[in-house]
């Protein structure tokens, strides 16, 4: 199976990092198994559609703008993931949006998506996740984990090293 995990964001607005900042978590704490790829998107739109295309699954996690409270998580499947970035929050989405459009058309739309998000708290200027944030980021790459779990794929965690 073919599997990307991406995580998308603008690490230099607080909370819009999230994406990003999970899927490094993951890295960290999970050896990766062949058929699942982990990539940081950060705000790159147009670029991914070769990292995209024709995936089996494409998990995709982000910061998104709902209208709920911040803090909020959500997960969208399949064609309300495309749905979602037409209320774009940051510049990064327009692309994300443009992108799915062009799979749509070209036929090379992944044949399964998730999307984990939740509402930011802050865009403020900063690299670090605001700390209400921080809090959220184990409850989003558990979601990941557990979906991945769904499609048969079990992660091992990575052995910390004795010093």
């Amino acid at each position: 199976m073919s599997i990307l995990v991406l995580g998308v964001g603008n690490i230099l607005l607080t909370d819009e990092g999230i994406g990003v900042r999970v899927v490094e978590a993951l890295e960290q704490r999970y050896q990766i198994p062949e058929g699942v790829e982990v990539m940081d998107g950060g705000t790159a739109g147009m670029e991914l559609l070769s990292s995209i295309a024709s995936r089996e699954h494409l998990i995709l996690i982000d910061a998104v703008n709902t209208g709920a409270a911040p803090g909020t998580l959500v997960k969208l499947q399949d064609d309300e993931v495309p749905a979602l970035f037409k209320n774009k929050i940051s510049p990064h989405q327009l692309g994300i949006s443009d992108l799915l459009g062009v799979l749509t058309v070209t036929g090379e739309m992944p044949k399964k998506m998730t999307l984990f998000g939740v509402v930011p708290f802050s865009l403020d200027t900063s690299t670090e996740l605001s700390e209400s944030m921080r809090q959220l980021l184990d409850a989003l790459l558990e979601a990941t984990v557990t979906e991945l779990a769904a499609q048969g794929v079990v992660l091992e965690a990575r052995v910390a090293e004795a010093s």
